[in-house]
Order: structure tokens, then sequence, then C-alpha cells
């Protein structure tokens, strides 16, 4: 895949600076569909699937052929600032997406998709039911945790752009990646094509469910918007809430378990206590038991104390 930067081009990067709840809920479905990375998401996709309700299910009718259509392809800080953009999307692309994604594919639309095709309320509503169902079940439960992976995420770009410059800022999202002549191109396997963004920009998004290639969103008039595989590599899960599926709760213990797993960036004492639902003192005590273990590296900053996963905590996790 190769993107095509104009002079304005550079003008117009810039990164998100917070998650988006629908592109990320269509990342993990997407995973959730797929066969990538069965080892460390295998489990995921088994807890998942039995978990999403019946009223979700309408949005596998919008992928009948593994496409989705484009005007799904929304940003938004909240999820219902992002269906208000999706709703807002012009009458003809709808039709014209749903069309496309329906080509070919073998007996008729369900009722809900034709209504969605001409624009009535019902299919707009079963539209907005399925994705809250979906969301409720896959993203709520973990918006703590990619909110703070992507505080992270976002972190290490503004480093390396403010270190190497905005071609070096953007070949680190992707090893294997290069940028020469106002082309950046991605390694093979990461999709194909040309993306040229024609003074239009680009925005970069990570994504913390999607293991496969870059997702992007290209539509007329709208800046091009990059989602990339960031992250640990696995999906996340619910702080505290690895339950009987948790294996290294059995080791040690789940509170010690689900503090290592709070931690995809540095966070004082007060902050775990908080997310974890515990007492200050509580934390102390575990992070010096984690830390006498080589799986915690412990600095004071001022009046905080900050706690950091270390390599060690990072492979045991995985």
């Amino acid at each position: 895949m190769r993107v095509h930067f104009s002079v304005e081009d550079w003008g117009r990067l810039r990164y998100a600076p917070r998650p988006s709840p629908l592109p990320e809920l269509h990342a993990a479905l997407l995973m959730l569909g797929t066969p990538h990375e069965a080892l460390l998401f295998g489990r995921w996709r088994a807890r998942t699937a039995r978990a999403l309700p019946a009223a979700a299910g309408p949005l596998a009718d919008l992928v009948p052929g593994g496409s989705a259509p484009a005007f799904l392809d929304v940003l938004g800080e909240t999820r219902q600032e992002g269906f208000a953009q999706m709703r807002a999307a012009p009458p003809g692309l709808v039709r014209s997406e749903l069309e496309r994604v329906y080509a070919g594919h073998g007996g008729p639309a369900p009722a809900w998709v034709r209504s969605l095709h001409a624009g009535g309320p019902e299919g707009w509503r079963t539209l907005a039911g399925a994705q809250r169902a979906a969301y409720e079940t896959v993203l709520a439960p973990v918006w703590g945790l990619v909110q703070d992976l992507h505080r992270a995420e976002f972190a290490r770009h503004a480093v390396a752009l403010a270190e190497g410059g905005p071609a070096a800022a953007l070949t680190a999202l992707a090893p294997g990646s290069a940028f020469e002549g106002g082309v950046w191109t991605w390694p093979a396997g990461s999709g194909s094509g040309d993306v040229r963004l024609g003074g239009r920009g680009l925005v970069l998004l990570p994504t913390f469910h999607w293991r496969g290639g870059p997702l992007v969103q290209d539509l007329p008039g709208r800046p091009v918007v990059l989602a990339y595989p960031a992250g640990p590599g696995l999906p996340p899960v619910p702080e505290g809430g690895g339950g009987r599926e948790e294996p290294l709760a059995g080791v040690l213990g789940p509170t010690r378990a689900a503090l290592l797993r709070a931690l995809p960036a540095p966070r004082t004492t007060t902050e775990l206590a908080r997310a974890l639902g515990v007492s200050a003192a509580t934390v102390s005590g575990h992070t010096a038991a984690l830390r006498a273990a080589g799986l915690l590296t412990t600095a004071r900053t001022g009046r905080s104390v900050h706690h950091s996963r270390t390599a060690v905590a990072e492979l045991l996790l995985r």
C-alpha cells in the first residue's frame, strides 16, 4: 500500500487526540470474524461471540461478502456523536454503498437493510440498536483501557515526531514501512493499492483490537483516516476481569494479575487503587511484591510515585 502526500498534506497531518468508539468497535467486529492470530485471539473470539446479544445481529447484514459500506467510516469521540455523523451521510452514498456490498450476493437484502437503502427511519433505528448492543458487549467493559492505551500511543508518537520529524514518526508506526519522494510505502501484506491524499490531509488513528493491515477511510471531501494496529498485540480485557479464564490469576493472585494488566502506561498508586477498587495501602503491598519479582519498576516524580511494567512482565502477560 502506498500513501501519496502533497505539500498541503504535511500541514494537515494529525494524530487523533482520543480514541473513537465506532472505528474501534468495527475493528473489533472485523477481528471477531477473521482467523488472524488464533493463538492470542481465539479465547477472546469465543468469549465475545457467546456474549454478543441477538440485538447486535443486524450488523452482520451489512457485510454479506466481507466488505463493509463506506458510510460506516466515521469518527466522533462518543458512540452517539459517531452515529450522528453516520446518520448525516448523503443518501446517495448510503444507497450506492449498500448496492456495492450486495452486488452479486445471492438472495434479497433483509427488510431493515432495504429500509436503510430507502432512507427509512426503521432502518436507521435498527442500525443504532445493533451498534449500541455490540458496543455495550464488546467495547464498554474495556473502554477505559482503550483510552489508556491510546494516551500511551499518542505520547510515543509525539516523542517520535519531536525527535525525528514527520517521516520518521510515520515509519515508526509501521515497522518495515518506508517514506521516500512523498510516498509512504507499507510492507507487503499490509494491503494494496494507492491512497492519494490530494491535499485533504491524513488522520492517524491507532486501533487496539485489529491485528491485520491498515484500515483506510477514504471518502471524497474528507481527510483520509488510517487506522493502524497498535498496543501490546493482545485483545484488551476488563481491568480485574480475567475471572476463571485468566491464567495469571492462578499464579500471581487475581489482584496482582489485574494490577499488571492495568499498567499499559505508567500509573500512580492512587490511580491503580481507583482502577482496581482497592485501597492505596493494598496497592502498595502488591506493587512491592511485584517489584521484588522484577515485574514492576517504580519512579518518584515530586509527590507522586509511578509504577510501570518491566519487559519481563510484558512477556508474562503475552
